[in-house]
Order: C-alpha cells, then structure tokens, then sequence
C-alpha cells in the first residue's frame, strides 16, 4: 500500500458517487476510498443491506480512506437534497460528484416503448444527474470541486433497439458540455465517461434475458478490439483520473470502449446488440 499522506491520490477530497452499490459504481467508490477519499455512496433502500454490507467492509479492511452508505432513490428530489445535506453534515465540504445511477432496459423497438417507459428513464438517467449536480453545486462552487457524468459509447454511436437509452444518454453527455461551460466561472470542472462493454451485473442480467445469453456475452466481448469486456475497476481508474490528475480538462466526454466504435465493417443484419455497460 502506498504510503498515507505520500502516495494516496485523492486523500481527504469528499466524493458523492450515486448508484454506487454495484457494477460500476461499487467499483468508483471503492477506488475512491483506496486513494485515501471521504466517499458518500447512495442506491434506492431495496440497495440497503448492500450498501452497508459494503461499508462495513471497506471500514474493517482498514484501508486510507471511508465511506458512507445513504439510502437515497435518485428519482426523489427530496432524497437527492438529503444525500447532499447529510454529506455535508458529516464531513463539511464536498470535492467530487460521480453520477453514476443509472439504468439501461431491455432491447425494445420504438413501436414498443411507451411514453411513460421513455419519461422514467429520461428521469432515471438524466434529470436525477440534472438534480443531484444542481443541489451539489454550491458546495462544489467553493471547493472549486468537479463533476464527472457516467454517459455511455452509445450515446455518439447509437445502438439497436434502445432509442430512450441512447437518447437519454447521449443527453448526458451534451449536458456535460453545456455545465463545463456554465461552471467554468466558479472554477468547477465538469467532465463525463462514456463507457462501452463494462462486465457488470446489469450486463450479466441483461444477457439473461436474451434468447441465447451464451452467444449475446460472446459478441459482447468480441465488439472490442481488445477482445474482451472493460471491468469496473478500469471505469472507477479513469473516474479517479478526471477528479484528481485531468486538472486542465473540462467539457470533455473521456471514451472508454476498449476500441469498440474503431474500424468500418459491416452492418446489415447484424446479430446481438452491444452497450449493456451499466
């Protein structure tokens, strides 16, 4: 282990990671809290027994850093300002906003998708990461902290079956620019990710529900050029890259994808749809 106080990257710096009990989430806040970080990480209350179960574990372990798990559902207002205030009333500023909660459904035409499908996750995705940035901001504002947004590969590139995903997506990240810019005068950087294939559970789910889930891993893996999945542990890397080392970087949308959207090919009839990162 590195030394405390000498090789810790993000020691001190309090960090709110939303959705942060799974996938890549879990995978931020344990970074954060390797690099010596004061972490407040956040899931709906069915999320619980999992979030303090990790806590626990991170506090045991007796590693730099510690965390905090709040029962927040990042489609409450009221619950996202109670996230912030009880950050605030434990550790008495804020440095970082990881917004991370999110979801991806089931591939679906847009004959089948309802308009009330569509507005829930347009809540979920982005008006949840509109509302937790908002009520974080002032605190932000004063320690001329940073944002990073969790968009997706394909938000830029598209992806079959999944119109309100990518649509809500590729939101975040247009969003992400026009903070960058707004914030800039406050000293707040604002940056996002946009990862592709990440193997996370919702991934794993999502395969599930596939007529050959087999097969819908395998095309998973082989739409990179590196010829596998990323993992969360490379997601929760770059997130600590932008917080702590990208100090001249704002506005910009970090892709992740292992090389996945590299190379013209063919794309008539393809098979299995890709971007299950979340």
């Amino acid at each position: 282990m590195a030394g405390i106080g000498t090789g810790l990257r993000y020691q001190g710096k309090v960090v709110i990671v939303t959705g942060g009990t799974r996938g890549i989430g879990e995978g931020i806040v344990r970074e954060f809290v390797r690099q010596g970080a004061k972490v407040v990480f956040c899931a709906p209350g069915s999320e619980e027994e999992r979030g303090q179960a990790i806590q626990r574990e991170l506090k045991d372990s007796g590693g730099p850093g510690e965390c905090h798990f709040q029962v927040c559902d990042v489609l409450s207002e009221s619950d996202i300002k109670t996230l912030v205030l009880v950050t605030i009333e434990r550790y008495g500023c804020l440095d970082c906003l990881v917004n991370n909660a999110g979801g991806h459904p089931p591939d679906q035409t847009i004959d089948e998708v309802t308009a009330q499908e569509f507005h829930k996750l347009l809540n979920l995705n982005v008006v949840s990461c509109f509302l937790t940035t908002k009520f974080a901001l002032p605190y932000l504002r004063k320690a001329k902290g940073n944002i990073i947004n969790l968009a997706s590969l394909v938000g830029i590139f598209g992806q079959k079956y999944a119109v309100p995903y990518v649509a809500t997506k590729g939101a975040v990240a247009a969003m992400t620019r026009a903070m960058a810019i707004d914030e800039s005068k406050y000293g707040v950087r604002v940056n996002s990710i946009s990862p592709g294939n990440i193997w996370t559970p919702g991934w794993e789910k999502l395969a599930s529900q596939t007529t050959n889930p087999e097969a819908t891993i395998q095309e998973g893996q082989k739409a990179q050029l590196l010829g596998r999945m990323g993992t969360p542990a490379e997601v929760a890397a770059a997130t600590l890259y932008l917080a702590s080392d990208a100090t001249f970087c704002t506005g910009i949308n970090l892709v992740l994808s292992g090389g996945a959207e590299l190379g013209y090919a063919q794309k008539y009839h393809t098979g299995a749809s890709f971007g299950f990162e979340d």
